[in-house]
């Protein structure tokens, strides 16, 4: 496992005071925020590239095909 060193200022030490006022170290708290960072992160990732997706007329257009196509092969 690495090491990572940090500056902090006031408000992230306010912030690590809250965030470890359950007993957890600052090393848990620090992992665990990093950890939340990055879901948050992919997350957004994610929507902008569905939001992308449905904006695309030719991408809509061919999930409506296939969605036809599956229809009908339903009927089967």
């Amino acid at each position: 496992m690495a090491t990572l060193t940090i500056r902090t200022d006031a408000q992230v030490e306010r912030a690590l005071e809250s965030l470890t006022d359950d007993g957890r170290s600052r090393s848990e708290a620090v992992r665990a925020a990093i950890l939340d960072a990055d879901r948050a992160h992919r997350r957004s990732h994610m929507r902008a590239e569905a939001e992308e997706l449905r904006n695309d007329p030719e991408d809509v257009a061919a999930s409506r095909r296939l969605a036809a196509e599956m229809d009908s092969s339903r009927a089967w």
